[in-house]
């Protein structure tokens, strides 16, 4: 049976957190966008750890859930790498990037998924 999209975004989150990620937040876009279901956001310090990052991620849904992604844009060495799941849109941000974009801020009407992560953002509520 295939992965709902709340636990392949629970799967990637938890995989940012296992490489030490910041700030990582889980946003619950079911009510607010036709696109996707939730977008991952987090932060990695480096290059070398977000490189670590997102093969953790891709590592870790492929496994739990059985997905590989549709697409990845920005991986070599960017400050902004996306990757796509359809339902689910993970994205590790440098600081300086994520400061810059704020996405955050730009879904801040959105619920926050608390899956108690070591690097999540705050005291989000868990969505409904």
């Amino acid at each position: 049976m295939a992965a709902t999209p709340l636990e392949l975004a629970r799967t990637a989150a938890t995989a940012a957190d296992d490489k030490k990620a910041t700030d990582i937040v889980v946003i619950d876009l079911t009510r607010d966008s036709d696109v996707c279901d939730y977008f991952v956001i987090c932060t990695a310090n480096s290059k070398p750890q977000a490189d670590a990052v997102l093969e953790a991620v891709e590592e870790k849904v492929r496994l739990n859930c059985n997905e590989k992604p549709l697409s990845v844009e920005g991986r070599a060495g960017s400050n902004w790498t996306l990757v796509d799941y359809g339902a689910v849109v993970v994205h590790v941000f440098r600081p300086e990037t994520r400061d810059f974009y704020r996405l955050d801020r730009l879904w801040g009407d959105a619920p926050r998924v608390d899956f108690g992560l070591e690097g999540q953002a705050g005291q989000a509520a868990e969505a409904e």
